[in-house]
């Protein structure tokens, strides 16, 4: 549609990640992955969605069909794209935005949802914490340190987050198989209310979980760019995607829905419970339940580094000239009135507003792929009109279900994140193939992909 235009400086000037830098994928992108699902607060109401209405076996399903979805979907282009470039997500998605728009979209946006995150992660970890000490009143007083330690570590870099990250992850593992040593055995022995529609019931269980797991995973998709940056070849992302992300939501989600339908089974939690960790609050003693909550709250502080250091990033680099304290301290303090408020422990609605919003863009980024022959284009100039149309109306459909709409507008749809990738990649394709697109820039032979 138009001319190409020079090349802005973060893309000119940036440097793919060499091969002599890149290792095996159980050294890198699998363990990454599995980090995040390991993250208590995504398995442990993992229940909620739909084993009251499907029963064991129809949640289970949806947990596996939604792993695969993560992977297939979400994670193995944007992976791929950055083992063949080498370059970070807000390069590589200017082939799609635009070199002008790629800065905010995703460049700004994963930044800016970085800061929900911390939000989420701080809600969860100070309730934990709360709970853990038996002290209610600390609640708050923990939400700001939690948030403001852990922005600290994210904006003195990723060595630092790298420090506090290694062991840690060992300890929801064990509490997860001491889980369902108490409870898995009672778990087949779990049924759902004879009222319940067998049908509708076990079709709506399994979009429900797919829908959380999918919303849960759309950012760390897109995210695959940045993390694959490190992997050697196809076979390392390939693996790295099966081992860390459906491997692992499947142990984790699955041991948590199990437990949950043991510990009803058994009549240790009623049928309004869903929490894992309410499970195990029956299951232990006091004593061991608080070093239980203690230790899983510790084990999520370097995922809120993570988010930090993200959001440092993509502020860096889309507002150069503000100083990254003041960006990230702002943010900050978003994370902790989300938490504080409570508005960030409305899980359902926060991964739908993440789904969302990064269902289409990697919906878009999996269909130029495709375009372009399985690599990246490059580059486009300006505002890429097909990619933002794209994003656009894939958003309006993957928010229409979200509780933070008003009632009066909310549309019932099922597995909303998924529905946003499929319009992202439609409306994309389409526009693509009618030209509605800028021309592509062309770009120094470093930054071409020629991996064969």
């Amino acid at each position: 549609m138009s001319n190409p235009s020079p090349l802005p400086t973060y893309i000119a000037g940036a440097t793919p990640n060499p091969q002599a830098n890149r290792a095996p994928w159980y050294k890198n992108t699998a363990p990454t992955y599995a980090g995040i699902f390991l993250w208590f607060v995504f398995w442990d109401s993992m229940a909620g969605n739909g084993l009251s209405t499907g029963g064991l076996g129809a949640t289970l399903l949806g947990i596996v069909l939604g792993a695969l979805i993560c992977h297939f979907l979400f994670y193995l282009v944007p992976g791929l794209l950055g083992m063949r470039t080498g370059l970070p997500l807000y390069v590589v998605g200017s082939s799609v935005f635009g070199s002008a728009g790629a800065l905010i979209m995703p460049g700004f946006l994963m930044g800016a949802l970085q800061f929900g995150w911390l939000g989420v992660n701080t809600f969860g970890s100070a309730d934990a914490l709360a709970r853990g000490f038996h002290a209610p009143a600390l609640y708050i007083p923990i939400c700001v340190i939690w948030a403001v330690g852990a922005a600290f570590v994210g904006l003195k870099g990723i060595q630092y987050v790298a420090k506090v990250a290694t062991y840690l992850p060992l300890i929801p593992l064990v509490v997860l198989l001491t889980g369902l040593c108490l409870y898995g055995g009672s778990a087949t022995r779990y049924s759902i209310p004879s009222s319940t529609s067998m049908m509708g019931g076990t079709i709506g269980s399994m979009l429900m979980m797919v829908g959380a797991i999918v919303g849960f995973f759309a950012t760390a998709g897109a995210a695959g760019v940045d993390i694959c940056t490190t992997a050697r070849d196809k076979k390392d992302v390939s693996m790295g995607g099966i081992v860390g992300i459906v491997i692992a939501i499947v142990f984790t989600a699955a041991i948590s829905v199990i437990v949950v339908a043991g510990a009803r089974a058994t009549g240790d939690i009623g049928p309004e419970v869903s929490k894992m960790t309410a499970a195990l609050e029956k299951g232990l003693s006091p004593s061991t339940y608080a070093a239980v909550m203690i230790g899983l709250t510790l084990a999520s502080f370097p995922g809120a580094c993570f988010s930090s250091f993200i959001a440092a990033n993509s502020f860096k680099t889309v507002m150069p000239k503000v100083n990254p304290f003041i960006s990230v301290g702002i943010g900050t303090v978003i994370s902790i009135i989300l938490a504080v408020t409570g508005a960030a422990g409305k899980l359902p609605s926060v991964f739908g507003f993440i789904g969302a919003s990064f269902g289409p863009i990697c919906g878009a980024m999996a269909v130029d792929y495709l375009l372009a022959g399985c690599k990246w284009s490059g580059p486009r100039a300006g505002f890429n009109p097909a990619g933002w149309i794209a994003w656009l109306l894939g958003f309006v459909v993957g928010i229409l279900p979200n509780d933070l709409l008003p009632a009066a507008v909310r549309v019932p749809l099922p597995c909303a994140p998924v529905l946003a990738f499929i319009v992202g990649a439609v409306v994309y394709g389409i526009f693509a193939k009618i030209g509605f697109q800028t021309a592509i820039v062309p770009v120094p032979p470093t930054l071409e992909d020629t991996t064969k």
